[in-house]
């Protein structure tokens, strides 16, 4: 899909919020008390390559995003797959030591463990529907859609009200992957493929089972 004659594109978007994101997971991940993680040496090592990986994609394509090359593409989706394991990882870790009554300090500590994993579990999906709708964050950016979009926004049935060229950008994905976590739905966004569907299924499903697991033990705890 190539842009219409006479629109007028924005600039790629900033880097930034999604670089604010990945930091946060990172920042989520140290905060997990230590009798809780696989081993320390895995925690640091993950942390560190977060922050690698994020370095070479502000390296490769700095500033705004809209270098559509393979390489960053790439990165950008091993990023996000990492991501994705950890979510998976302690997620079922800590389902795990609920279910089979491992001990915790207090309720705040059960709650900070899965207000971390929940809030990773957002970020991940979001990142994923950032990286995969129509081709990726520099394809929307240039209008040259690489695969057909797979969601859409209500900013795009009202071009009055929005700039020129409007596109979702990665604020608009972390927004539908938030509703859809805590809501169980995407609220104002439509999907209108089977893999963003599938993935709001999933989401979903995730941040349930953390939600009332987690609210329950830390009731019992009292």
């Amino acid at each position: 899909m190539t842009q219409e004659p006479g629109t007028q594109r924005e600039l790629g978007e900033r880097r930034l919020p999604m670089v604010l994101a990945v930091v946060a997971v990172g920042g989520l991940v140290l905060i997990v008390p230590e009798e809780f993680r696989l081993s320390n040496v895995l925690h640091y090592a993950y942390c560190l390559l977060l922050v690698v990986m994020l370095v070479v994609l502000i390296i490769g394509d700095p500033g705004r995003i809209d270098k559509d090359q393979r390489w960053l593409r790439i990165v950008s989706g091993a990023l996000i797959a990492l991501i994705t394991v950890l979510t998976v990882l302690s997620a079922g870790r800590l389902v795990l030591g609920i279910l089979q009554e491992a001990a915790f300090a207090t309720p705040a500590q059960l709650l900070i463990i899965g207000g971390s994993i929940w809030t990773i579990n957002v970020i991940a999906f979001a990142l994923w529907y950032w990286h995969l709708d129509s081709g990726g964050p520099a394809a929307r950016a240039r209008a040259e859609l690489t695969t057909q979009p797979a969601f859409i926004f209500p900013e795009q049935g009202i071009p009055s009200l929005v700039a020129q060229g409007w596109y979702p950008k990665f604020v608009d994905y972390l927004a539908l992957s938030f509703n859809t976590a805590l809501a169980f739905s995407p609220t104002d966004v439509a999907a209108i493929r089977h893999w963003p569907k599938l993935c709001m299924i999933l989401e979903s499903l995730i941040s349930l089972i953390l939600v009332a697991l987690v609210l329950a033990r830390a009731v019992n705890v009292l």
